[in-house]
C-alpha cells in the first residue's frame, strides 16, 4: 500500500499485528472520549497562514537539556515495544538515532537497557514508573545510569492503572486470554514469524534482569497491577532525584499547579501528556491543557508534550501552544509494527518534511519562533 502518512501506517499495523496487539497500542480507557479529543482538539488549532517572508534558511533543529536534536521531537516510551517488531527497542531507537532525536526506553520494555545502547550512537532516555518494589527501581536507575542513559523520564499517572475495555474484547486479557492470543499469531503468519519466531526471547528484559529469572509476558498485567504505588507522593522522588545525575522529566502533568509543583520540586522538564487517553477518560485533551500550564511555568522549566501527536503540522501547533518540544508514542509504533526500522525512519522524514511546510506557510524560520502569536484567537 502506499504510505504517506501516519494514518497509512495504522491501517498498515493493523494487518500485519494480532488484534491483542494492535488495540492495546490502539485503545485508550472506558469510553475513549479522552484518546479521541487529544487528536480532534489539536487537530482544531488554527494557525495564522503567512507568507513573502523569505524562508530559505529555514531551521528545525533545538536544544534540549543539552543535546541537539534535529527536530523538537523525541519517542515517548511504549511499553512491549518489542512486541511490535522484532527486537523492536532496537530498531526504534536506530530509526531516533538516525535522524539526530532521542529514544526514551519503558522500563517495561522487551529488550533490556544493556541491549539497546550499543546499538546507537546518541545517549537513550530512560522512562521509570512509580513502583512498591522500589528496589526494582533502583536497580533500573543504576543500570541506565551505567549505560550513559541520560535524561530519566518519570512517569506520574500511573498510581493505578486505567480501565481499558478494549483489551478484554481483544484477547489481551479477559477470558480465555492467552488461548485466543495464541490463535491470533497463528492467523498472523507474518507477525509469527518475524516477532513470535525470530523476535525470542518474549520477556520484560529490564524486569528479568533484575530478577534475575525470565519474567514473560503473561506476567506482565500480573506485576505491573501489584506493584502500582497510590501512596505516591511528591516526597518519595526525592530520592530519585538525588540519585540521577542527570535532567529529570516528570510525565503525566494536567494542571497548572501541578506543573508548578514540579517546579518547586526541582524537575528539569515536565511532559503535558494524559498517558495517551490510556488513563482518566474525560480529562482534558493535551492541547487544552498546555496553554494555562505555559502561562503558570514558561521559561522556568522545559515543557514537552504528547498525546494527540500524529504529524508535523501537530508538532507545530503543540509548540505554538506552548510546548518546548513534542513526544509521539502511538505514531511510531504503527510505523514500526507496518515497516521496522524503516517504517519509523520513513515516519521521522515525513514529520520534519511536514513541519518545514507549517513552518514556511506560517512565516517562522526557526523553532524557537514559533510561538502563541502564530494561532488564530477566537472572537
Amino acid at each position: 500500500m502506499i504510505i504517506s502518512s501516519s494514518a497509512d501506517y495504522r491501517v498498515a499495523a493493523q494487518k500485519f499485528l494480532p488484534p491483542f496487539l494492535f488495540h492495546y497500542i490502539d485503545g485508550g480507557a472506558y469510553a475513549e472520549q479522552t484518546l479521541r479529543r487529544n487528536v480532534d482538539d489539536l487537530a482544531a488549532v488554527a494557525l495564522r497562514q503567512r507568507v513573502l517572508k523569505d524562508m530559505s534558511q529555514l531551521d528545525t533543529s533545538i536544544e534540549l537539556f543539552g543535546e541537539k536534536l534535529s527536530i523538537p521531537v523525541a519517542l515517548s516510551p511504549v511499553g512491549l515495544t518489542g512486541m511490535y517488531r522484532r527486537r523492536g527497542e532496537v530498531q526504534a531507537a536506530r530509526a531516533a538515532d538516525r535522524h539526530g532525536i532521542p529514544f526514551t526506553m519503558s522500563s517495561v520494555s522487551v529488550c533490556p537497557i544493556e541491549e539497546v545502547v550499543p546499538k546507537i550512537q546518541r545517549p537513550m532516555w530512560f522512562q521509570l514508573y512509580v513502583l512498591k518494589d522500589r528496589g526494582f527501581m533502583q536497580n533500573a536507575l543504576e543500570r541506565a545510569q551505567a549505560a550513559g542513559c541520560t535524561t530519566l523520564v518519570f512517569t506520574v499517572d500511573m498510581p493505578v492503572p486505567g480501565a481499558r475495555y478494549r483489551d478484554a474484547h481483544s484477547g489481551m486479557s479477559g477470558p480465555n486470554a492467552p488461548l485466543r492470543r495464541y490463535w491470533q499469531a497463528m492467523t498472523h503468519p507474518r507477525w509469527a514469524v518475524d516477532v513470535g519466531l525470530l523476535g525470542r526471547p518474549h520477556d520484560l528484559g529490564n524486569i528479568s534482569a533484575y530478577r534475575g529469572s525470565p519474567t514473560g509476558l503473561a506476567d506482565y498485567m500480573g506485576y505491573l497491577g501489584a506493584n502500582f504505588d497510590p501512596s505516591i507522593s511528591w516526597k518519595d522522588l526525592e530520592w530519585i532525584r538525588a540519585f540521577w545525575k542527570g535532567p529529570m522529566v516528570i510525565k503525566g502533568i494536567l494542571d497548572p499547579e501541578d506543573a508548578k509543583d514540579a517546579v518547586r520540586f526541582g524537575a528539569d522538564g515536565i511532559i503535558v501528556s494524559n498517558h495517551g487517553g490510556r488513563q482518566l477518560d474525560g480529562v482534558l485533551s493535551s492541547a487544552r491543557a498546555l496553554p494555562a500550564i505555559a502561562d503558570a511555568v514558561k521559561g522556568q522549566i522545559k515543557i514537552l508534550a504528547d498525546s494527540g501527536i500524529r504529524n508535523g503540522l501537530d508538532v507545530v501547533r503543540a509548540i505554538a501552544l506552548g510546548a518546548d518540544c513534542a513526544m509521539i508514542g502511538r505514531a511510531y509504533i504503527y510505523a514500526l509494527a507496518a515497516a521496522g526500522e524503516a517504517g519509523v525512519k520513513h515516519l521521522l522524514e515525513l514529520l520534519e518534511k511536514e513541519m518545514r511546510v507549517a513552518m514556511t506557510l506560517t512565516s517562522v524560520a526557526r523553532v524557537a519562533d514559533i510561538t502563541g502569536d502564530l494561532l488564530v484567537r477566537e472572537a
